[in-house]
């Protein structure tokens, strides 16, 4: 019996130890089972915020998701949302349907009360996805970190007239309001992901970006976020805010492509494939490119029952980081657009804008920084211009603000659009051995960045972050930007 005993311990000991069970966290709609890195990080993937947006729910705000009892697989990637394949997204068109309404959640520990960070992608609000989206070593770090994903294009942003018949004379924007539905989402449910409520911060990249300034001025999000961080982006980036009415004329373009009635019943039957085809030929005469269809802001009465501006100037103050790269990308519709898009940004300051730009002379050489001159046009007109616009607008309300514009890229490179996303989603140090990421994460857990980094009022003041070093600046871009009009 004794050597029986031995023996089986002697098996017992060389055998492989069991594998830790996977993470099992209670959500309110029911428990969904994830996965544990090697490095200790807890995910929940593909995690259902509202129901799933098909046949009569097309077009509709968001609904509460079903509940489950038993546990949910919440181990694989999601699909995307539905969009079309520009080259740069095509994984993302690949694997992409209309039931899609989830988010992905990172966790050190579902016990705790950390800051929860909350990435909103950008894609032009028409492409993209949260796929993959992690901050390096969550566990170290001590933040959640929570990636949504939201209705793209013509199937998040449409306003029709049917619609807005259906919805009380308000339409567009479903995109938005799935948004506002993961942060309800959010606020209910992080503390069972060992996050708190109470500091959840919001941050974006571009159109990520422009909906996180939407958010801060929307009525519909009091009380659901504490803090906010706008990269390369803004409400409407520096366009003119498109009414409803004017924006009511894309639904009738949707019905001359499709040969529709002007009902929403055939345009719920319509195909997917259809519907995105349809959105390629959608115009708006305001524009100078239809790559920023859905980015031009649409006053939808609901999440935006007024422009953005006004609203952000009766909202509650919150800490807010705004700020871009030193140099972005090209103009709208490229070079023969040029001369629109500068009328379109500076309106009745436009002569001087084209003096300062000295568009009647011949081409300058280019900046080794800045690029070319029509470069540095569309940097000023769509990021540096309306991110000052939006700062100064805060800290006149009252808003602690903090400004930066980052001309830094590996390898000595041009910091072009989406160069700070490695800087703030990684851990990638700045040349005084600072990093953004911590900025970021102060912001979440304080309300501010770290103390080296200068609020914005009262001088206007900026962090500008290049291979030479961090310093400080003011009033970044006053001229021309002072004769700007849009955020």
């Amino acid at each position: 019996m004794k050597g029986r005993c031995w023996l089986a311990a002697l098996a017992l000991a060389g055998a492989p130890a069991l594998a830790a069970p996977p993470p099992v966290a209670q959500s309110q709609s029911g428990p969904l089972v994830g996965t544990a890195d090697a490095d200790g990080v807890l995910r929940f993937r593909a995690v259902p915020y509202a129901a799933p947006p098909l046949a009569a729910l097309r077009w509709q705000p968001p609904q509460p998701p079903a509940r489950w009892t038993s546990p949910r697989d919440a181990t694989r990637e999601g699909a995307s949302c539905l969009q079309n394949d520009y080259g740069w997204n095509h994984a993302d068109y690949v694997r992409g349907s209309e039931d899609c309404l989830t988010l992905d959640i990172a966790t050190p520990s579902l016990a705790g009360k950390r800051p929860v960070m909350v990435w909103i992608h950008g894609g032009s609000n028409r492409a993209g996805s949260a796929g993959g989206t992690v901050l390096s070593d969550p566990p170290h770090q001590g933040a959640v970190l929570v990636a949504i994903q939201y209705r793209l294009g013509i199937f998040g942003f449409l306003p029709h007239r049917a619609l807005a018949a259906e919805q009380g004379g308000k339409a567009g924007n479903y995109g938005l309001m799935d948004q506002i539905a993961a942060l309800r989402w959010i606020k209910a449910n992080v503390a069972r992901f060992g996050g708190d409520p109470d500091r959840i911060m919001i941050f974006g990249e571009s159109a990520g970006a422009e909906d996180v300034g939407y958010l801060l001025a929307s009525p519909q999000t009091r009380g659901l976020f504490a803090a906010a961080a706008l990269q390369s982006g803004t409400p409407g980036f520096g366009l003119p805010p498109r009414p409803l009415d004017e924006a009511l004329r894309l639904g009738d373009q949707l019905d001359a492509v499709l040969g529709t009635d002007g009902s929403a019943a055939p345009l719920r039957a319509a195909s997917a494939h259809a519907l995105l085809e349809a959105d390629k030929a959608l115009h708006d005469g305001v524009l100078e490119s239809d790559d920023f269809l859905w980015l031009r802001t649409t006053i939808d009465g609901v999440v935006l029952p007024a422009a953005p501006e006004a609203l952000l100037a009766k909202a509650s103050p919150r800490p807010v980081i705004v700020g871009s790269n030193r140099a972005e990308f090209g103009l709208l519709g490229g070079r023969p657009h040029r001369d629109g898009n500068v009328a379109l940004a500076f309106g009745p300051n436009e002569a001087q804008a084209r003096a300062f730009y000295r568009l009647d002379e011949g081409d300058p050489p280019e900046d080794p920084r800045l690029g070319s001159r029509d470069l540095r046009i569309a940097t000023d007109i769509l990021f540096r211009c309306p991110s000052g616009r939006m700062a100064d607008l805060l800290a006149a309300h009252g808003w602690p603000v903090w400004r930066y514009e980052l001309d830094l890229a590996p390898g000595g490179a041009r910091s072009f659009h989406g160069s700070d996303i490695g800087y703030v989603l990684g851990k990638a140090p700045l040349p005084d051995g600072s990093s953004l990421q911590a900025h970021w994460l102060s912001l979440a857990a304080t309300g501010a960045p770290l103390s080296t980094w200068p609020g914005y009022a009262p001088a206007r003041t900026h962090l500008a972050i290049s291979p030479q070093g961090v310093t400080t600046g003011q009033a970044l871009a006053d001229i021309p930007c002072r004769w700007s009009r849009y955020l």
